[in-house]
């Protein structure tokens, strides 16, 4: 579920979920999971919307937080 989230969230941004990961965690070369998520997402407009604080309390809680790094900087980036 929190892979769906982060990926969900990344559609509804129009961010590259995959090149999100790869910069968070550089040293995995593909990850089986988020593609699968990747999937099973919806397009922006058919989605609800993430809070930004959600997702990276998501992340935290899974210990993602290489990922939830990533994308607090891209969250002030906007």
């Amino acid at each position: 579920m929190m892979i769906l989230i982060f990926a969900q969230w990344c559609i509804n941004h129009d961010l590259d979920p995959l090149g999100i990961y790869q910069r968070a965690y550089p040293q995995q070369l593909e990850n089986p999971a988020l593609k699968k998520a990747i999937e099973s997402t919806v397009p922006k407009g058919e989605s609800e919307d993430i809070p930004d604080e959600t997702l990276l309390t998501v992340l935290s809680i899974f210990g993602n937080e290489e990922l939830a790094f990533v994308i607090s900087e891209l969250i002030e980036k906007q």
